[in-house]
């Protein structure tokens, strides 16, 4: 190995990758010239832009070390590597075969034949390309040789994939990369010269190749373009720009294409040079009055693709300090405002960008940092929206929008408008306004202004601000609120983080008239105490509102009332009347079989409408008749029928009232009862529309059950009762209805403390402790293999489908669906399609329970989702000889049947579908409750179950859950105990809640 090669190892091992490439990119581009050399060392220059003289290289060849002097912190530098690379090459292009041009080869055509060569413990060396550049008129041709081991060379005269084609052939040749390029781009044969085009591409394909060769000499080749030599200078009074050749130029030799001491490469800026350089050199004369012209247009653009050598001192000096920066002028418009941003230099500034290029202004001028004036741009168009250069004039909102983004920009602000956008001394102050009005029945009807005062302007009369504004600029997450005549001012955040939600309550519950409605007294009370602001007269008289009727005043029963009522009831008619007297409407959400309906009847008066279940409705009418005799009650049904306007109570039913919307809309009522009001429970229903459009002075919804599945079943009783004490649907579902669900901290909690005033619920095992206990059980039942063959079928055929339809979002329904075939397939194969069964195993715990129950002298109810199940059971009862009644949908004497189970001499076990016989049944004469089929809502369980645990039962109450072992039945147990903590949430003391969900669904089908 030559010492050349010896020392270009130790570099190679010694360097950085990105070193080595940088020095290959100096020695291909001719930047190394060779000083001197001898046996010892060689000393070479390596030309460095920007610096006046080239660095000196030495390279020890014995030692195979190295120095430079160009003071680098990375050791071997780049200069050292392209020092290294061009001493190598000259070594071995003074005995590079190709040099010899009495071979053969030299002539087309010529072929010499391999002399064999003897390799002792190696392979044969395979044969490489060589490329040679030759002069024809007008250019340069390339020619490729093929070489082989011997050193004697023949040229290609066809294309090299041909040539490989030939597996003997591929088998002795070594192509690289760049031959297949180049062999690519010579592929279409040329006459005489090769276009510049194509000899450009040649010399970027062939800047890696090993051997290239010109004028018989070893070149190297290079892509990148050698650019003309640009100085400016002082000449007279002028300032001269001159473009000329580079010193390093050797000679034209084709087109485009230079050679450069040992490169080829190509001519840069041709449309300034020429081809062939004729256009140089150039000179343009500037004189002092374009000095701006040269120093922020001309010198920038030049720049930007070539270096230049400045000579002259009339430039301005360059400030390596200056950084870029956005600056920002606003003027204020009478409703808007107007942006202009301008990218500069310098503050005040020194240059200005526009469209890329520099305009010099005054002072120094920058060395641009175009990544760093990127950055702005991106950050100015990101945050801003905006772009330098060019104005932006909004309106309305969005000139708010801008403005709050402005005050929080980090850049300069000028112009008229900046003052009132980043005015420090403007603040809002709350303003509060109550006026008591009038007084209705003790009870003032308030009247409600709130605003906001502008301080810190210089003014005559401050200006102020409406709080709705304010209120919607916080809730948009804005900073700033537009003034009335200009300018803007900013949100006083932590105040409305406090006291927001308050006011935005307050305004949505205040009417056309500035009336605010009774049940926003509470927030009103809050408001004036955080305030310190005095509560209006007459307040006082609403105590029981604000502090949550902690304490209320003694109830005044009618005196043509019958009963004689428990002490939670009077509690309760005292709520009742108090709710009444205020204004307000209210949920009495006692638990079943506490008599609500007896409270009810106890601040009925002239005037009230009571809509019920049809089923329930000759139940009011009877209680109506019983405990308040004095009061004539009116049933509005049948085909016929018309309002009897001597009437003092009218009971209709929910289908008639959404039938009859409009004649019942139309009269202002005294009272209007819902009773089982959970049938308004979806908002969206035409009965729940219907219920919203009946007037009242005080409306009253009964249920005990408010919530079943979610959270939006309250927001409709409120509703009704209340309207807008919950805000609007929208409101609701993001302020209250999400939050609960996802259990958020304190999100129960303050629910439960908006609702409490309005909404009364006692447990029976709270208000009535002479109640005997209930005691809830499970009784497990095991498949038989038939059964569990038929359940498994029923459930493979259902799953997958429906699971991959939930998971791609599908609809619900088909969930519900498969839900429904699987508990009847868990309860008795004949309840499937196509299944015939006698019996079943269900069945039968059921009869086996019912039998020992019977003989035990206790009675029992039976309830069944299905009158299909409820069919399959009796045949098993009466072949058991257990004697039965039932109630389904189809039962005409509902009463009948119920006095006939009461009976002690009745039937031991009525059938009852779980539909028909969740409300309004009294059947305190069975102890025993057998749920056949348990369904996911706990609430209708719970109804069906206080048919018999109820105030009138002297015995314990037992209620069974018949559940299939290994069937979806066990999974719904789960789900019950979710959709309990979803109704606790809201009206009792749990700390979170989950309400029915599609993954729910999904966990019940795995």
């Amino acid at each position: 190995m030559s010492a050349t090669a010896e020392l270009l190892d130790a570099v190679r091992e010694e360097a950085r990758p990105d070193t080595w490439t940088a020095g290959s990119g100096l020695a291909r581009a001719g930047a190394v010239s060779v000083h001197s050399v001898d046996d010892e060392e060689a000393v070479l220059r390596v030309r460095v832009a920007g610096r006046p003289t080239p660095v000196k290289t030495v390279l020890y060849l014995d030692e195979a070390i190295w120095e430079c002097d160009c003071r680098g912190r990375v050791d071997p530098c780049e200069h050292v590597v392209a020092a290294a690379l061009v001493l190598h090459q000259q070594s071995t292009a003074r005995r590079a075969p190709a040099a010899r041009p009495a071979t053969p080869a030299s002539r087309p055509g010529a072929s010499t034949p391999a002399r064999p060569a003897t390799h002792v413990g190696s392979a044969p060396k395979p044969e490489r390309m060589v490329y040679r550049f030759k002069r024809v008129d007008g250019g340069l041709q390339l020619e490729r040789l093929v070489v082989r081991p011997d050193n004697t060379a023949r040229l290609l005269a066809r294309s090299l994939a041909s040539l490989v084609a030939n597996p003997v052939e591929a088998a002795r040749i070594q192509v690289e990369p760049c031959d297949v390029v180049a062999d690519k781009l010579l592929a279409k044969p040329t006459r005489g010269p090769l276009p510049p085009e194509r000899l450009t591409a040649l010399l970027r394909a062939l800047e890696p190749a090993r051997t290239v060769l010109f004028d018989g000499a070893l070149v190297s080749v290079t892509s990148e373009p050698l650019m003309p030599h640009v100085t400016v200078e002082d000449r007279g009074e002028n300032t001269v720009l001159k473009v000329a050749k580079d010193s390093r130029l050797t000679e034209v030799v084709s087109a485009g294409i230079a050679l450069c001491g040992g490169t080829l490469c190509p001519l840069g800026e041709q449309g300034l040079t020429g081809a062939w350089m004729e256009k140089l050199p150039q000179e343009r004369a500037f004189a002092p009055h374009q000095m701006g012209d040269l120093t922020g247009k001309v010198l920038p653009d030049i720049a930007k693709r070539m270096p230049v050598d400045v000579r002259s001192q009339r430039l301005p000096p360059i400030d390596r300090t200056l950084k870029p920066r956005i600056s920002l002028e606003l003027n204020q418009l009478d409703t808007g405002l107007s942006v202009l941003p301008t990218l500069v230099y310098g503050s005040p500034p020194t240059v200005r960008i526009d469209s890329g290029r520099m305009v010099y202004l005054k002072g120094a001028a920058p060395v641009r940092d175009e990544a760093a004036e990127q950055l702005l741009i991106h950050e100015l168009r990101d945050e801003l929206n905006l772009a330098p250069g060019r104005r932006v004039t909004v309106q309305g909102k969005e000139a708010v929008q801008l403005a709050d983004k402005l005050r929080r920009w980090r850049g300069g602000l000028t112009g008229d408008g900046a003052a009132v956008v980043t005015n420090p001394n403007v603040q809002l102050r709350p303003v509060l306004k109550v006026d008591a009005g009038a007084v209705k029945e003790g009870v003032p009807h308030v009247g409600f202004a709130f605003d906001f005062q502008v301080e810190g302007e210089d003014r005559e009369s401050p200006r102020t601000v409406d709080a709705a504004a304010v209120l919607r600029a916080w809730e948009e997450g804005l900073g700033l609120v537009p003034l009335e005549g200009g300018g803007w001012a900013p949100l006083p955040a932590e105040w409305l983080k406090s006291h927001g939600q308050r006011v935005a309550d307050l305004l949505a519950a205040r009417g056309r008239d500035g009336r605010l409605a009774n049940h926003a007294i509470p927030q009103l009370t809050g408001l004036c105490e955080a305030l310190e602001h005095p509560s209006p007269p007459g307040l006082e008289r609403l105590a029981p509102l604000v502090k949550g009727f902690e304490k209320l005043p003694e109830p005044r029963l009618p005196p043509d009332l019958t009963a004689t009522l428990r002490a939670y009831q009077l509690q309760g008619v005292s709520w009742l009347t108090f709710l009444r007297q205020a204004g307000l409407g209210g949920v009495l959400a006692d638990d079943m079989g506490l008599g609500k309906t007896l409270q009810t009847i106890c601040t009925l008066g002239p005037g009230t409408l009571v809509v019920a279940p049809t089923s329930v409705l000759p139940n009011w009418e009877a209680e109506v008749r019983r405990f308040r005799p004095s009061l004539k009650v009116s049933v509005y049904h049948g085909p016929g029928r018309s309002l009897d306007e001597t009437a003092d109570v009218t009971l209709t039913t929910y289908a008639l009232m959404r039938l009859d919307a409009e004649v019942l809309g139309a009269k202002q009522w005294s009272t209007v009862v819902l009773d089982e009001a959970q049938a308004i429970k979806n908002p969206d229903s035409q009965v729940a529309r219907a219920a919203y459009g009946l007037q009242a002075d005080f409306k009253l919804a009964l249920s005990g059950t408010p919530i079943e599945n979610r959270l939006d079943e309250l927001w409709s009783l409120m509703h009704f009762t209340n309207q807008g004490l919950l805000g609007g649907r929208k409101e609701f579902e993001e302020r209250w209805s999400r939050p609960v669900s996802d259990n958020h901290k304190g999100a129960a909690e303050r629910l439960r403390a908006r609702i409490r005033p309005f909404i009364l619920r006692r447990l029976k095992r709270d208000v009535a402790p002479e109640l005997p206990p209930r005691t809830d059980a499970v009784r497990h039942v095991t498949l038989t293999e038939r059964e569990r063959a038929v359940y498994d079928a029923v459930y493979s055929a259902t799953r997958e489908e429906v699971v991959s339809q939930l998971e791609a979002g599908g609809s619900v329904l088909k969930a519900l669906e498969a839900l429904l075939r699987l508990r009847q397939a868990a309860c008795h194969p004949a309840l499937v399609p196509g299944q015939q069964a006698k019996t079943s195993s269900k069945v039968q715990a059921l009869v086996e329970a019912l039998g020992t129950a019977v003989e035990d002298g206790h009675k029992a109810l039976v309830f069944s989702q299905w009158t299909s199940m409820l069919d399959l059971i009796e045949p098993a009862l009466q072949e058991a000889g257990i004697g039965f009644i039932r109630l389904d949908g189809s039962t005409a004497n509902r009463g009948g049947v119920a006095a006939s189970f009461q009976d002690p001499k009745g039937p031991p076990v009525m059938l009852i579908s779980l539909k028909a016989g969740a409300t309004g049944l009294n059947l305190t004469a069975a102890d025993h409750v057998f749920l056949v089929d348990p369904w996911w809502n706990p609430s209708v369980e719970a109804q069906a179950a206080d048919r018999a645990h109820r105030i009138g039962q002297q015995r314990p109450v037992m209620v069974y859950r018949l559940v299939s072992q290994g069937t979806v039945e066990e999974k719904i147990l789960t789900l019950q105990a979710k959709k309990r903590e979803l109704f606790e949430a809201a009206l009792g003391g749990a700390s979170g809640a989950t309400a029915i969900t599609r993954a729910d669904l999904m966990q019940l089908l795995e």
